[in-house]
């Protein structure tokens, strides 16, 4: 009994294994196949992928070949009616005439257009190529369902009945009989008529027409137009990407350069405030050395004549004499504190940039949000921020009539620059100048005008509020200022003051005031004045020209380029000086300026006008 027991045992764990060993190779089998089934799909996939492209190339080159023959045709039939319409016109213009010789002649030239070619028909099958398409791609369905499909009993399909293709497919018999599938394929466009039905037949009026063509074309359509719509997508998406990578890009560059900006307005504040730091120091310092030897020499020449005996008189009156001396040499006040330190509106400054920038921002964070208003938010904004940028010291808020003494504070010594004058102009020191007849034999100098009768002041200006005054003595006079930079070696039409972008000027002819800019002219109607005074504002980038009478200020014209507004274009049709300005005078105070003088007639005198030397700030001496 036991060995009986253990050989079932043995026979029955050897069974065990050898189906445990068929079932490895069964699933070992399945999955290559698995992989295989899906290596032949993907590659049926990529076929059809390939033969959809295909297709609508060829669409694509049949519907351009019909469209270029619908061209031509067309172009055809115009030309025929043309010369129908030329032909209509001619017989009317004879018909009109009522001389019978002048009728027959004109009838006799008269030849109608020929007959119309007969057209070409336009060559264009969709029908055709849709039946085309559907009859490959009908077999491809059929040949996937007869010979793909899993085989089964006769008996199985005969109980389970027709079997239907998955998805969109049509519905086609049981893949079982080849004969009947190939049967249905012609029967499908068949439709039963309702009238000669037996009436124990129930025909749906819905179904009476097989709907699988109908079914493949619309789901044909579909993938064309959802592979279009793909393309579109992609092509969108690298459209948003690249456009935002070059927007990234912008934005990182305008970026660093507005970090630049700011950093190099930051070093020439800090630069600024050291260099006024180390003048106002220095002149305070010596002015504390000085005072503080003075008060030492009083005090030792005080002490010496306490020391000297009573008897002694001459001794005494040779102390006396010294304390005196000493007493005299320091008569007056002393300088005293400056009335202002220039570099404590670098404070201000950067305030005013501080807050437009803060506002600029949040101006543009807005717009970008879609919450900012129209344009003129920000042009308000620019216009709030040049008001609070604006230097304290400029008078673009002076009316125009002033006191002088308002405008003495930014008085200016002009001293009249030798190496500048041409030969035809005379020095009187550095204060007056006069054109003569009989050229003067001046040194050489690269500086010289050579063309011009005109006369440069010494030294540059290149930021604050500067203003002088000039007297006019005789005959026609300009008054401005000019470039640094400016060649004197320019010929006579634009060397002269007022006719080039690098100068502007107060023009007096003899007869009115007008000034020049860029070559323009713009007439005054203020009479005459002997004594005219000129202000230049770096702050505001603007020169003003004045009529000085009885202490008080007159304004003539201020030149400055205007903010553009949306009205700019009228503006400037109406104004073309203007127009001149808002486009290239603000250039003009990016260089260093002199101030400028052209003598134009004969004889033509004028004097730089005296200034009170207590009104005059070291600051704008240079």
């Amino acid at each position: 009994m036991l060995e009986v027991t253990q050989q079932q045992a043995t026979q029955a764990e050897s069974q065990l294994e050898e189906l445990q060993r068929q079932s490895s190779q069964i699933q070992s089998s399945a999955h290559t196949l698995a992989s295989a089934i899906s290596g032949k799909f993907s590659c049926l996939l990529q076929a059809l992928e390939m033969r959809r492209a295909l297709a609508l190339e060829d669409i694509k080159a049949a519907k351009t070949q019909a469209l270029a023959q619908a061209q031509d045709t067309e172009q055809q039939l115009r030309s025929h009616l043309e010369a129908l319409s030329r032909y209509d016109r001619r017989v009317r213009d004879v018909l009109e005439h009522l001389d019978d010789r002048t009728f027959l002649q004109e009838s006799q030239l008269l030849a109608p257009p020929g007959p119309l070619r007969p057209l070409t028909p336009l060559r264009w099958d969709g029908e055709q190529r849709l039946a085309s398409l559907k009859e490959s791609l009908s077999r491809l369905c059929g040949l996937l369902l007869d010979e793909g499909g899993p085989c089964r009993a006769p008996v199985e399909a005969a109980n389970l009945g027709p079997v239907e293709a998955p998805g969109p497919l049509a519905p086609v018999p049981s893949p079982v009989c080849p004969l009947r599938r190939k049967l249905w394929q012609n029967y499908r466009n068949l439709t039963f008529d309702p009238d000669s039905a037996n009436r124990h037949l129930y025909l749906s009026r819905q179904d009476q027409q097989a709907d699988q063509s109908k079914v493949l074309s619309a789901v044909e359509d579909r993938m064309d137009e959802l592979g279009a719509g793909i393309a579109l997508s992609r092509r969108t998406v690298a459209l948003i990407k690249s456009a935002a990578l070059a927007e990234r890009e912008k934005v990182s560059r305008l970026f660093t350069e507005a970090a630049a900006i700011l950093q190099g307005f930051q070093t020439e504040v800090l630069g600024f405030i050291e260099e006024g730091e180390a003048t106002m120091l220095g002149r305070s310092q010596g002015d504390l050395r000085r005072q503080e030897e003075q008060r030492s020499r009083l005090s030792r020449a005080r002490h010496n004549l306490s020391q000297v005996p009573e008897a002694d008189s001459v001794s005494f009156l040779q102390e006396l004499l010294a304390l005196r001396l000493a007493l005299e040499e320091g008569c007056g006040p002393g300088p005293g504190p400056p009335r202002e330190l220039s570099f404590t509106k670098s404070s201000q400054a950067v305030r005013a940039v501080r807050d437009v920038l803060a506002a600029a921002c949040a101006s543009q964070w807005e717009q970008l949000r879609g919450l900012g208003g129209d344009e003129d938010e920000l042009q308000k904004l620019g216009t709030e921020a040049d008001a609070e940028s604006q230097d304290p010291d400029s008078t673009n808020n002076v009316e125009s009539e002033a006191p002088r003494d308002y405008f003495l504070k930014f008085a200016y010594i002009v001293d009249l620059d030798s190496d500048t004058a041409d030969k035809y102009l005379q020095l009187f020191g550095t204060k007056g100048v006069k054109r003569v007849l009989c050229p003067i034999n001046y040194p050489e100098s690269p500086t010289r005008f050579t063309h011009c009768e005109q006369v440069l002041g010494e030294g540059a200006l290149d930021r604050g509020t500067y203003y002088w005054e000039v007297e006019i003595i005789d005959g026609w006079v300009s008054v401005g200022v000019m470039a640094e930079d400016f060649s004197p070696q320019e010929p006579y039409d634009r060397g002269r003051l007022g006719r080039n972008a690098h100068s502007c000027c107060l023009q007096w002819n003899g007869r009115s005031f007008s000034v020049w800019f860029h070559g323009l002219e713009a007439p005054l109607p203020q009479p005459f004045s002997p004594t005219v005074g000129i202000c230049l504002e770096y702050a505001d980038r603007a020169l003003a020209f004045y009529a000085v009478r009885d202490g008080k200020m007159n304004l003539l014209r201020r030149l400055k380029a205007s903010r553009a507004r949306r009205s700019s274009t009228l503006a400037s049709s109406i104004d073309p000086f203007q127009s001149r300005l808002d486009g290239h005078f603000a250039g003009l105070f990016t260089r260093r300026l002199k101030p400028a003088f052209f003598l134009e007639s004969v004889d033509a005198h004028l004097q730089i006008g005296p200034l009170k030397k207590s009104c005059i700030s070291v600051l704008k001496r240079r």
